[in-house]
C-alpha cells in the first residue's frame, strides 16, 4: 500500500461517487478515507431534511444499499408513502420506510440544534458506514436549472420530471454565503490524496467548488489530486451527464470534464476507450492512467481503487525524484 494512502479524501456524489467510495473503503485501511460529500441535491420533503448523495454513501459504504436501482436501501418497503398518496399528497419522491427513519432522525437532530456534519458523521458511524463521510457545507446550498420550463428545483427536475426538460443554465444557490464545512476544509488540507470520484461535475462536483474555500484550498494543497472520468466513449455511465452536457454546449468527453477541473488535478483517469484523448489530457500537463473505468459491482469497484492507488503511488516517487 502507498505510504500516502492512509490519507485519502474522496470527492463526490451520486451512485458513482459511492461506488468509487466502496472501491476505496475495500481497499485503504480503516481509518484512512474520508468522503466530502455533495449537499446542492439536499431538499425538504414532508418536513424532513432528505440528503439523497450523504444517505447514498452512507448506505453504499454500510452495505444497505439497492445495488439494483444504486440508491435506496435493498428490501425496504413503501407503506408510508402508500399512506402519504392515499392522503392525496405528492408522492413522486421514492422514499423507503427505512429513508423515513433515517430522515426523521436527521431532522430530528437538525431540529435540536446540532450540525449537518455531527449528525451525517453520527449516522455513518451508528449505520456502520465504512468511511468518514462529511458534508461540503453545513449551510443550505440548492442546485437550480434553468429550463424551457423556467428554473427548476433539482428533485422537481431529477426525479419529479426524470430530466426531461432540457437545462439551458445551472445555478448554486446559496453557495456564495455558505461557508465551507471546518472538518471538510480540515480533511482537504490534511490530505496526501484527493480523488475527484467520477461523479456528474456540474450536478454533484460543482456544488462543492462553488462553495468559498473550496476551490482555493484544494488548488493550495499539496496532495496529489486526480480525478476519474464518468463518462465512457462520451456517454454516462448513469444519468443525464452527457445530455447535460451537450445542452450546455460543452464537450461530452473525458477531456470536456477535465477542463472543469482546470489548476485542481495532477492526473486522470479515463476509460480505455477514450485513449484517443489522452494526447490532449497530456497536453494540458496531465498525466494519464487509461483502464476499465466500470465499476459493475463492489469487486469491480475495489479493482479499480487499487489502480488508482498504484498509479498514484508511482507518480507520487516521480514528483519526489523531480523535487530532489
Amino acid at each position: 500500500m502507498p505510504p500516502f494512502a492512509s490519507n485519502v479524501v474522496l470527492i463526490a456524489g451520486g451512485v458513482g461517487g459511492a461506488r468509487m467510495a466502496e472501491g476505496f473503503a475495500r481497499t485503504l485501511p480503516a481509518g484512512a478515507l474520508t468522503v466530502i460529500a455533495n449537499v446542492g441535491d439536499d431538499d425538504d420533503f414532508y418536513g424532513l431534511r432528505v440528503c439523497p448523495d450523504i444517505d447514498t454513501l452512507i448506505y453504499t459504504l454500510s452495505d444497505r444499499i439497492d445495488r439494483k436501482q444504486g440508491w435506496g436501501v435493498a428490501d425496504d418497503t413503501v407503506r408510508a408513502l402508500g399512506v402519504l398518496g392515499t392522503l392525496a399528497a405528492p408522492t413522486w419522491m421514492k422514499l423507503g420506510d427505512a429513508d423515513f427513519g433515517l430522515h426523521i432522525w436527521r431532522s430530528w437532530q437538525l431540529a435540536a440544534g446540532n450540525s449537518l456534519t455531527k449528525v451525517t458523521q453520527e449516522a455513518a458511524m451508528r449505520l456502520g458506514a465504512r468511511a468518514r463521510i462529511l458534508p461540503a457545507s453545513d449551510d443550505p446550498v440548492r442546485t437550480k436549472l434553468r429550463t424551457a420550463d423556467g428554473w427548476m428545483d433539482f428533485q422537481p427536475w431529477f426525479v419529479g420530471r426524470r430530466c426531461e426538460p432540457e437545462v439551458l443554465e445551472l445555478r448554486y444557490d446559496g453557495a456564495e454565503k455558505a461557508k465551507a464545512g471546518p472538518e471538510a476544509l480540515a480533511a482537504i488540507e490534511a490530505a496526501e490524496l484527493i480523488v475527484f470520484a467520477p461523479s456528474n461535475p456540474l450536478l454533484s462536483i460543482e456544488p462543492i467548488l462553488a462553495i468559498d474555500g473550496f476551490r482555493a484550498t484544494i488548488a493550495a494543497s499539496r496532495a496529489l489530486k486526480i480525478g476519474v472520468s464518468p463518462l465512457i466513449g462520451g456517454k454516462a455511465v448513469k444519468g443525464p451527464l452527457s445530455r447535460l452536457m451537450a445542452g450546455l454546449g460543452m464537450r461530452t468527453s473525458s477531456s470536456g470534464v477535465a477542463v472543469r477541473y482546470s489548476g485542481l488535478l495532477d492526473g486522470f483517469a479515463i476509460d480505455t476507450q477514450d485513449l484517443p484523448e489522452a494526447d490532449e489530457l497530456q497536453g494540458r500537463g496531465l498525466s494519464v492512467l487509461p483502464t476499465d473505468i466500470l465499476m459493475r459491482d463492489p469487486q469491480d469497484a475495489e479493482r479499480l481503487a487499487a489502480e488508482i492507488l498504484a498509479w498514484t503511488a508511482v507518480l507520487q516517487e516521480h514528483r519526489k525524484q523531480a523535487a530532489s
